[in-house]
């Protein structure tokens, strides 16, 4: 009997989904959970593994099609991979013996959904890829390095290398020909939603900014002075975001207008204090929420903001991950940011911004020492937030920071 499969579930907030990439084609044998499909959201990429052993039978979806939660996507017909995809005699006792990898039993490089996403993205050919992973798997770092190596061969003369005929290859093969190349790719769900969210926060907030500066010596002596023995008992390394979320929460706690909301005509104060924290990832900008950030001490801070980073990178975040938050820290420093005016994530009222620590010369007790200077940046409603409130606001996160004592007096 035949088995249908449809699109799963969709979040509330997900009206529908686009159909990404499909892994096998129809007569292909597949096994149990193993992944058939992505469908990629405005917030993540959802794979739809199968939920029998059999042949995949007729598709319904193609890629680029738009499909609703119950949709149909494909048919298995169940019980019938081993009958009809018989291995040879050689392989099939390699398997048994757990030599054969599936790269070999299929012939084609395996690849991770982050992996496939990339590739896919880059218009990369993963057979030119040059695996270091576990039995040769190709990694997304060695994607990234492969893209680096045809960078760096762009100013070569054609010809001049193997490299730069893979890169002539490629262009060619996405019809980026002549001397003055363009190319036309739709944006990815993410992409386009991203787009959507930051013009929405323009048109529909009152956005102002506001900034300060933070001496940061003290927080470094203090992650200077137990930075072993926290790791040792933790197994996490003692960061600076950990000690900006507790300062913006104390802050939040005094200031409970910029942890509110506006609806419509009313001001929604929140009661809890979900921080959003912004993460680069392959695919863009996302925000998981790290929830009830008052209750979590700095070890589970930094573990929480570590696997973050972790599943953002490997596209493995999830609704819930990215659903809700009251304010939003932005760490623009790890890419060298100076100073920035960060925007509103919507329906918040606030974010703040952290920046590059340089050492700079600065006025302490009436002498001019060298300390690690941060700017910071506070992005705010002002349709409900006053001038006032919000510079105070980013005062007391400096002045918690430059005496980082009062974090855990919460004073």
């Amino acid at each position: 009997m035949s088995i249908n499969v449809t699109v799963p579930a969709l979040p509330e907030s997900v009206a529908d989904a686009t159909v990404l990439t499909w892994h096998k084609k129809p007569g292909d044998p597949i096994r149990q959970d193993e992944n058939l499909v992505d469908l990629e959201t405005d917030k993540v990429v959802l794979e739809v593994p199968s939920t029998v052993d059999g042949i995949l039978g007729q598709v319904s979806a193609a890629e680029g099609d738009t499909v609703l939660a119950g949709d149909l996507l494909c048919v298995i017909e169940p019980g019938k991979s081993t009958a009809q995809a018989p291995a040879a005699p050689e392989k099939s006792a390699a398997r048994s013996q757990g030599a054969l990898s599936d790269e070999e039993e299929t012939g084609e490089p395996v690849l991770t959904p982050a992996v496939r996403r990339l590739v896919k993205e880059m218009n990369v050919d993963p057979g030119r890829i040059k695996g270091t992973g576990k039995d040769g798997r190709i990694l997304k770092t060695d994607v990234i390095a492969y893209l680096d190596s045809l960078d760096a061969e762009v100013g070569q003369k054609k010809g001049g290398t193997a490299a730069a005929e893979v890169r002539e290859s490629d262009i060619a093969q996405t019809g980026m020909v002549g001397e003055r190349p363009e190319q036309r790719v739709p944006m990815t769900r993410l992409r386009a939603r991203i787009a959507e969210r930051l013009l929405e926060a323009q048109q529909n907030a009152a956005i102002l900014t506001t900034f300060n500066e933070v001496n940061l010596q003290a927080v470094n002596e203090l992650r200077e002075r137990y930075r072993e023995k926290f790791e040792k008992e933790h197994e996490v390394r003692l960061g600076f975001m950990s000690f900006f979320i507790k300062a913006a929460v104390e802050a939040l706690k005094t200031f409970p207008l910029v942890n509110a909301s506006v609806d419509g005509k009313d001001i929604v104060y929140h009661g809890y204090y979900d921080i959003g924290i912004a993460v680069g990832s392959p695919r863009g900008l996302v925000v998981p929420i790290l929830r009830d950030a008052d209750q979590l001490g700095f070890a589970e801070l930094e573990k929480a903001v570590r696997e973050f980073g972790r599943k953002a990178h490997d596209g493995s975040l999830s609704y819930e991950d990215l659903t809700g938050g009251t304010f939003t820290i932005s760490n623009g420093g790890v890419y060298g940011s100076m100073l920035s005016t960060p925007i509103l994530n919507p329906p918040q009222s606030a974010i703040l911004g952290m920046h590059n620590i340089q050492q700079r010369p600065v006025v302490v007790n009436g002498e001019i020492v060298i300390r690690p200077m941060m700017y910071l940046a506070l992005s705010y409603d002002h349709r409900i937030i006053d001038g006032r409130e919000a510079v105070s606001f980013l005062v007391t996160i400096k002045n918690m920071l430059e005496d980082p004592t009062r974090l855990l007096l919460q004073i």
